[in-house]
């Protein structure tokens, strides 16, 4: 039988936001990229509860095309950070290296 603990954290992942034009197809987005499962919510409660105890994250985050995000849904960038920022504070052990390009 596998221990969870046992898995290798994925090192990086990529993730191009720079062709998104809402909200939802922010959430899929992110549900493909980072593997959340398929009932997954497609809102921020979800997100949240996504990455503090349903998937483990990679080591390194990297958003490309971030100031195209923020020009077209500058309140979800928002949240996503403050996720993201949170999620480091709380959850030290399991620390992601972001970067917005």
């Amino acid at each position: 039988m596998e221990n969870l603990d046992d898995e290798v954290r994925a090192e990086i992942v990529v993730i191009d936001v720079s062709v998104v034009q809402n909200s939802y197809e922010l959430h899929q987005l992110l549900k493909r990229q980072l593997s959340f499962p398929n009932f997954y919510g497609n809102n921020w409660d979800a997100f949240w509860d996504a990455i503090t105890g349903l998937v483990e994250l990679p080591n390194r985050l990297v958003f490309i095309g971030w100031d195209e995000l923020l020009v077209i849904l500058p309140r979800d960038a928002k949240i996503l950070k403050e996720c993201l920022e949170d999620k480091n504070k709380k959850y030290p052990s399991t620390f992601v290296e972001v970067e917005y390009r």
